[in-house]
């Protein structure tokens, strides 16, 4: 592996660590640049070999989150146990089919998303309590699960998905989304980790050094999100969705 790929793969790892650290979609950055500049390597590979620095990065950005944000623990621990096993069933899956059949799907969702998160202004800028614990619980557990098996199948785009689901559905603001969504993250990452691992598929030549670099884009990242609050977590989120949905319409109509 020669210095300039890896540098290269540094700074696309440097990247994906600080918009991850914010609203999730780091993959859109990581992701690619990999498969571009490791074309002779399998892609099983290339993708285990991302879950290092993506777990990496969510890792750092996660304390950071936790110094700042009030987090309901029990919840959030039946959240990560639910996350890390769909991960793993996901990733599974990933090495025996293709996930190109759900692109198509996952587009159409995110000019749902864009639509929806551009016309609320007030969207995510403040917590509203909707739900009795019982209920709280359920869909916490429906949405880890199937957001869970998203990212250990496909991938991009999981973290804001994450953030909107706890808007959306749960009624958090913007960063107690951002929080309870890192700690998931980090659970899907090491589902996905475990699974890769048994499989040997996992280039630590590539993984260590992107590792690095994403874990000081997640600190950097958290620690601006954590500063500018809500409204410049909101714009940031829609910038993030519109880039996914940009990711997914050229993978649709053009690839």
């Amino acid at each position: 592996m020669d210095i300039v790929t890896i540098i290269l793969l540094c700074i696309a790892a440097f990247s994906a660590g600080f918009v991850d650290a914010i609203v999730g979609g780091g993959g859109l950055i990581q992701t690619p640049a990999a498969l571009v500049l490791l074309p002779d390597m399998p892609v099983s590979t290339v993708i285990g070999s991302l879950k290092i620095p993506s777990f990496s990065g969510t890792f750092f950005a996660a304390r950071q989150y936790l110094k700042r944000v009030q987090m309901n623990w029990s919840l959030t621990a039946m959240m990560c146990i639910t996350a890390f096993l769909a991960a793993f069933a996901g990733s599974e899956l990933l090495t025996i089919v293709s996930n190109r059949f759900m692109k198509p799907v996952i587009f159409i969702v995110l000019i749902l998303v864009a639509i929806y998160t551009y016309s609320k202004k007030n969207f995510g800028q403040q917590v509203i309590k909707q739900h009795s614990a019982k209920k709280t619980i359920g869909l916490s557990l429906i949405i880890s699960l199937i957001i869970g098996f998203y990212d250990g199948f496909i991938g991009p785009g999981a973290g804001s998905f994450l953030v909107l689901a706890f808007i959306a559905i749960l009624g958090f603001d913007f960063m107690q989304a951002s929080a309870h969504a890192k700690m998931v993250n980090l659970s899907t990452n090491l589902g996905s980790i475990v699974l890769f691992l048994l499989k040997g598929s996992i280039l630590w030549s590539v993984a260590l050094p992107m590792a690095i670099s994403n874990a000081i884009g997640g600190i950097l990242g958290a620690r601006l999100a954590l500063q500018k609050g809500n409204r410049f977590i909101r714009i940031f989120f829609l910038l993030v969705v519109t880039a996914t949905l940009l990711r997914f319409g050229y993978d649709v109509f053009f690839s």
